[in-house]
């Protein structure tokens, strides 16, 4: 049924809709215009039209009762039947945001043989754990993953959702909130609850990073996020804690899933800087693809990872793989060593939640010092070189020899 409103006594017959119109939906017989079943009421032809003679009718929203939306849920991702440590971070958060609204705490487990998964879950912190497990679910696929999601979401009506911002979880989430149309804020930096309001407080960055924007979603539910690696701690296991085990069906069977999993290719011999516990990491002050000479040989010494910033990986000295901020990884490792990094917030909001920063710059006003719990001012093939030499001997490192 077309949703335009077609006034024909107004109607010049100019035909500036037609041409306007995205769907196809709008045709002139004669010199009036007519709408089928194409429509979809985007009003772009309403603003075209200079005789006015077009309008949409006003559509009365659906009111939804959000007192009936309670609770806090964590989807916990796994892959080949083992949960991934990012999950326990969201449960960790999800903890504090349940706490704060006096509600409880819900884990999501989807998989095969997945009951180990479920006492994790309550382990670290969940109160009740909704189970599906299925043969269909043992591999992640989007149809059969985000058709069970949105019926638990339907049945149980959860006020929040969280789901980490891996691969798996950005494909998933952005799914499951187009079937239950509520607002998804991705890739956030910060939850928290409103005291005013009780609504959740979504920070991420915006504007390629240039600004911290803050996201609520009052008039749907339920709010959904997805959180990058690394932002938030993975609360203690507590393996004593008890919780309830819900079980639930799978929605779809085999023969109604359209994909399949022939194979994983796992790629060997690349950086891991999310579960880095050091990391150094390089810059535009590196000059080039040699100067990260010196910051591999840091990272060596240290038994740590190579980082570096977008300036560089732009650059083309150093694959993306490295690359830390808002475009790469986001990390938290105990120590992270920035050499020749000025500190744009695109680089600071993937890193400066680890626990202890050194900056290494000769510009004493970078704005990496303003996060630094150390700052040494100077040139880095100066100061990494001396640092290398130092931790060398304090380790009992010997240096690389070359053999002719």
């Amino acid at each position: 049924m077309a949703l335009l409103l077609i006034n024909t006594d107004e109607c010049t017959g100019c035909g500036l809709c037609v041409d306007t119109c995205p769907f196809g939906a709008l045709t002139l017989e004669g010199d009036v215009a007519v709408v089928n079943d194409q429509c979809t009421a985007c009003g772009a032809c309403v603003d075209e039209c200079p005789a006015e003679a077009l309008s949409l009718p006003e559509m009365k929203e659906a009111k939804i009762d959000l007192d009936a939306y309670q609770g806090v849920w964590v989807w916990v991702e796994q892959f080949q039947g083992e949960a991934q440590s990012i999950s326990w971070e969201m449960m960790g958060q999800g903890r504090k945001l349940a706490d704060q609204l006096g509600q409880s705490l819900n884990a999501c487990v989807l998989g095969q043989d997945a009951d180990h998964m479920a006492r994790e879950a309550i382990a670290y912190g969940a109160d009740r754990v909704f189970v599906v497990d299925d043969p269909t679910l043992a591999v992640y696929r989007t149809d059969p993953y985000a058709e069970t999601l949105v019926a638990l979401v339907k049945k149980y009506q959860p006020a929040i959702f969280l789901l980490g911002a891996s691969s798996r979880g950005r494909d998933l989430a952005g799914a499951v909130a187009t079937q239950l149309y509520t607002g998804l804020t991705a890739d956030c930096t910060g939850l928290d609850i409103d005291p005013e309001t009780g609504l959740l407080r979504q920070t991420r960055p915006a504007f390629g990073g240039n600004i911290m924007a803050t996201i609520i979603c009052p008039n749907y539910r339920p709010q959904m996020s997805t959180v990058r690696h690394r932002v938030f701690e993975v609360p203690p296991r507590d393996p004593n804690r008890q919780g309830q085990i819900v079980r639930e069906k799978a929605v779809l069977t085999e023969d109604q899933i359209a994909s399949k999993v022939v194979d994983f290719i796992c790629e060997e011999g690349t950086v891991n800087l999310s579960d880095a516990n050091i990391i150094v990491s390089g810059g535009r002050g590196v000059g080039g693809p040699d100067g990260f000479d010196p910051v591999r040989e840091l990272a060596e010494v240290l038994g740590g990872a190579v980082g570096s910033s977008r300036a560089a990986v732009d650059a083309g000295w150093i694959p993306y793989a490295h690359q830390v901020g808002q475009t790469g990884r986001t990390v938290r490792p105990d120590l992270y060593i920035a050499c020749g990094i000025s500190g744009a917030i695109q680089h600071l909001a993937g890193m400066q939640t680890a626990k202890v920063i050194v900056a290494i710059n000769k510009d004493p006003d970078a704005p990496i010092f303003g996060v630094a719990n150390y700052g040494i001012v100077g040139d880095l093939f100066q100061v990494v070189p001396a640092l290398t030499k130092s931790f060398r001997e304090k380790l009992g490192k010997a240096a690389p020899t070359c053999e002719a």
